[in-house]
């Protein structure tokens, strides 16, 4: 088996929790500023240090006074916003568990949560998720009360608080050590019934010191970043936890419609996001110059800008592809990074894998993207590349701690401090998942100079009737570089060929129907049958054919008047797809293919 691990000397306290940092700041930097919330008229307010500890003291109070006991599980379901971390905290102030639930989440899946977990108190963003979940909160047993934040959960836990003497919290404190239960955070069920995984404060404090080791400059004190991401998921969890725990100032946005201006007023020295975001930056500013006549010239800047990154790691550009990359920095490359707030240094990718394409398009234009590699199960990442160890196309080396194994059958393994210990009340999966000290992840990987390559999932493999192993991830991110390309899924396990069926981004579609003389109200039905639409899918499959071999090769695909969404629960709350749901209600879709 092969093997790497980078060391460590980071050694996490007993008495250590996700609290430990914000008391330390209160008494020795209580002026430092740690976040950045909207204020009602849309400005962003400073929080300091001091002013953080203290409203989550005053709102921990208030749990405490609801009934919530050290150990209890407090379901926490909404949008990325700075409640979402006071409550976060407060609740492991008063010594609970938090139960993240994403905002997106279906009536069964809350359901399903609330009842595993057997949380004792919810706390939901707004009346419409409220009555939303109506049924199901109702008939979640173990469930005390249910608070609305939009109507006045903070200031209702701090009213009910106000008698509560801070010897209680001291108490709660004291009890309180680094293996205690932080969270629970459910797996996105793509193949079967959520997960609880639950992860230790321990493996909050050793990731974000893992993380701050390995990502370097990111994670320095007085940087920023704004958090889009839904803080259900790991990822954006973990960034918000490093965020506090390195000093860096942390701003949160769920109005995702108005995302660019909002970077462009917060100045982000780091976006953090999945490869989705980053693949509709690219496609996005393609259609636009598209639509405003000047695609030949993105697609001249486009090329340059991957040609330079490529030759960063083989000797340096020459002299004339110099000359063209400072031309198209003047004409393009800066309009990109102004987009971003003008003070992006660099950005974070995981969640998912990224194309090789994009990672090199981003470094040209300036914005170095870090691909990183984790898991719920791993407290996010346990690879990272970094300015110092930068290869594009892998997810980076294992940070101080972990170490990195490859099975006999491909399959990637896992151990360190930032692996959790188990599934909620499930040894079945948790003896499946972790043995042989080692945390089986079903990906498939190979390593190269320590450097992580994930090659695919073994469970998403497709085997042919021939018998021919094949991976759809990377058919699929190629497909989806077209502007007018949403989704894609490869099909044809145990079919004779492989298939596709690809979905139509509606974003993009006005301005395609434009520049090809259509009428603006063509629907989706009539544009998924459009000739020339499916030429350029052609194209498209043709590129991505171009980097398998035979046997893997797309021969036939469709076009759906559909596309693939969270709400129709297709698609999980970070965009993966979820294929056996997809398979169900395409399957006369996907007949069709093979008929």
């Amino acid at each position: 088996m092969q093997e790497y691990t980078t060391p460590s000397t980071l050694t996490v306290a007993d008495d250590v929790t996700t609290i430990t940092r914000i008391q330390r700041l209160r008494r020795e930097r209580p002026t430092l500023p740690l976040f950045k919330r909207r204020g009602d008229s849309g400005h962003w307010i400073t929080v300091t240090a001091g002013q953080f500890a203290d409203e989550v003291d005053a709102v921990a109070k208030g749990l405490i006074a609801a009934g919530v006991e050290r150990g209890d599980r407090v379901a926490l379901l909404s949008s990325t916003r700075y409640e979402w971390s006071l409550l976060d905290y407060a609740i492991w102030r008063a010594g609970g568990i938090t139960v993240a639930i994403y905002e997106t989440s279906a009536p069964d899946q809350v359901h399903w949560i609330l009842s595993d977990s057997a949380a004792k108190l919810l706390l939901i963003e707004n009346d419409a998720q409220r009555a939303k979940h109506g049924d199901v909160i109702a008939e979640a047993s173990a469930l005390n009360e249910t608070l609305v934040i939009d109507d006045g959960a903070v200031a209702e836990l701090r009213k009910r608080g106000a008698d509560v003497p801070d010897s209680a919290l001291d108490e709660r404190e004291a009890a309180a050590g680094a293996s205690d239960a932080a969270t629970m955070i459910y797996t996105s069920g793509t193949t079967g019934r959520p997960k609880g995984v639950v992860l230790t404060h321990r493996n909050f404090i050793s990731e974000t010191e893992a993380v701050r080791n390995a990502v370097g400059t990111g994670l320095v004190e007085g940087k920023s970043t704004l958090l889009f991401l839904p803080l259900a998921h790991v990822f954006a969890r973990v960034v918000a936890v490093g965020c506090v725990e390195n000093g860096v100032v942390l701003g949160h946005t769920n109005d995702i419609p108005n995302l660019v201006p909002d970077l462009g007023v917060f100045q982000p020295n780091y976006v953090l996001s999945v490869p989705r975001v980053f693949e509709k930056v690219y496609n996005s500013a393609q259609q636009n110059a598209e639509d405003g006549g000047k695609g030949a010239i993105f697609e001249k800047a486009a090329a340059t800008a991957i040609d330079y990154s490529r030759s960063l790691d083989s000797g340096g550009p020459g002299l004339v592809l110099r000359l063209k990359h400072t031309l198209f920095d003047k004409l393009v490359y800066g309009k990109l990074r102004a987009a971003l707030g003008g003070h992006c240094e660099a950005a974070v990718s995981g969640g998912a894998p990224m194309g090789e394409r994009l990672g090199h398009f981003f470094r040209g234009v300036g914005i170095p993207v870090y691909e990183g590699y984790g898991l719920s199960e791993t407290t996010a990442a346990v690879t990272a590349n970094n300015e110092d160890h930068f290869r594009i196309g892998s997810v980076g080396r294992p940070v101080p701690g972990v170490s990195v194994g490859i099975a006999d059958d491909g399959e990637v393994l896992l151990k360190g401090p930032v692996v959790f210990t188990g599934y909620w009340q499930n040894p079945d999966a948790t003896a499946e998942a972790i043995h042989d000290d080692w945390f089986h992840t079903g990906d498939i990987g190979r390593l190269d100079d320590g450097y992580l390559y994930i090659t695919g999932r073994k469970k998403e493999l497709i085997v042919t009737a021939g018998g021919k192993n094949v991976s759809p991830a990377q058919l699929e991110d190629t497909i989806r570089a077209h502007p007018m390309v949403s989704q894609c899924l490869v099909v044809g396990d145990q079919k004779p060929f492989i298939g596709a069926l690809i979905t139509i981004d509606a974003e993009a579609a006005p301005g395609w129907l434009e520049r090809h003389g259509l009428p603006a109200d063509t629907s989706m039905e009539e544009l998924a049958k459009n000739p020339e639409l499916r030429a350029e899918f052609d194209e498209a499959v043709k590129a991505a054919n171009a980097k398998v071999s035979a046997a893997e090769q797309i021969k036939k695909f469709d076009v759906l008047a559909t596309d693939f969404t969270i709400d129709t629960g297709e698609l999980t709350p970070t965009l993966k797809l979820k294929r056996n749901v997809i398979h169900d209600t395409y399957k006369q879709a996907i007949a069709d293919l093979y008929s």
